[in-house]
């Protein structure tokens, strides 16, 4: 009769090893379960109406019908803050980067004319620091808190050879909803149709693999005193978070009812944004001398040697969000805005031309 078999013995230098465990690959179980408590309060801290549980379950829930919607749509929109992030991780200021994170989201969800509902987030790194992601998360929290979403989940990547020491990605996914009937853009957009343009709060998130060429070729330190904005070290001027025009935009759009389309300026400016919102057969012509050109842009172009045309259609350039409204609603849509809101241009025929023209000077 065979003998019976039997489990190989372990290889003599292997009897008594120390277990290898998950932490010695890289990966901490207990800072991962830190962070998830401490980012609890923070999560809490941006509830609205129609999150059902709290953070920590496999999904988050959200009951549409608690928010009144009749007939609603969903749209979803995700994005990241591009290469932003490395300027957060060089210079340590983390405080504002989950602001960005949020802005790019929901600003995308508001052109269509959705109230952001919920908001989920993604951070990965190779070796959790729960200091800093708590920093990040806290930031992300302040911004769905201002955009009026919550926060109901995410998720937490610790995944060692894949990320560089001290370094971590990040990326955001917003869910929010409009009436059937109030989608935007609109479909009566017109010629003579009135641009109105709303600031922004600096570079926002786009462009900043030139700003970090034009940093480097300009010999300047990240705590050196900024061109545009002495006051503040260089780094932490250019971090300013991107503004986040949610509550804004849908007080006007429901106070007035008179919003035809809305046009988030991101990355390509306003000469590849603005022709995703309009008809084949209208342009949108821009007065550059409407609005001025902010020192921080003025600053970016004399270092970059950029002509016009390749400064709108690679930032912001001041502007942005724009607001499309009829010629006689502009007043008083640029009320319910406020003093901040200047006219850039209208919409006019195209003719087969651009659909975006640059007409005059920047002041």
């Amino acid at each position: 009769m065979p003998p019976k078999s039997q489990a190989p013995e372990p290889q003599d230098a292997a009897k008594g090893a120390k277990p290898l465990t998950y932490r010695d690959a890289g990966v901490d179980i207990d800072a991962g379960n830190a962070l998830v408590k401490a980012i609890g309060p923070l999560a809490a801290k941006t509830m609205r109406a129609g999150v059902l549980g709290g953070i920590g379950g496999f999904g988050g829930l959200f009951d549409l019908k608690a928010c009144g919607f009749q007939d609603p749509l969903l749209v979803a929109a995700t994005d990241g803050v591009g290469t932003k992030l490395k300027l957060a991780i060089d210079t340590g200021l983390h405080e504002g980067i989950g602001i960005d994170l949020v802005a790019m989201n929901v600003n995308d969800l508001i052109v269509q004319g959705a109230e952001p509902l919920f908001f989920l987030d993604y951070f990965a790194t190779g070796k959790l620091e729960v200091g800093v992601a708590a920093t990040v998360v806290a930031s992300i929290a302040e911004g769905c808190a201002e955009a009026g979403c919550a926060l109901i989940g995410g998720e937490t990547a610790e995944m060692p050879g894949l990320y560089e020491a001290g370094d971590y990605d990040l990326a955001g996914f917003a869910v929010g909803a409009v009436e059937r009937d109030a989608l935007l853009p609109r479909r009566d957009l017109a010629e003579g149709d009135v641009l109105i343009g709303l600031p922004s709060s600096g570079v926002h998130a786009n462009g900043f693999s030139l700003v970090r060429r034009v940093v480097a070729e300009s010999g300047l330190d990240w705590d050196d005193p900024a061109p545009f904005a002495p006051e503040m070290p260089l780094g932490q001027a250019l971090l300013t978070p991107t503004r986040i025009y949610v509550r804004q935009l849908l007080d006007t759009i429901r106070t007035t009812g008179a919003v035809k389309a809305l046009c988030h300026i991101t990355g390509g400016g306003l000469i590849d944004n603005l022709p995703r919102i309009l008809p084949d057969m209208l342009t949108a012509t821009i007065d550059l001398g409407a609005s001025p050109l902010p020192p921080v842009f003025e600053w970016l172009q004399a270092e970059a040697r950029l002509d016009a045309h390749e400064m709108f259609r690679t930032f912001n350039c001041g502007i942005g969000m724009v607001v499309v409204v009829s010629p006689a609603e502009m007043d008083r849509v640029r009320e319910s805005l406020g003093t901040e809101a200047v006219v850039l241009g209208s919409l006019q025929s195209r003719d087969g031309g651009e659909p975006v023209r640059l007409d005059g000077k920047v002041s």
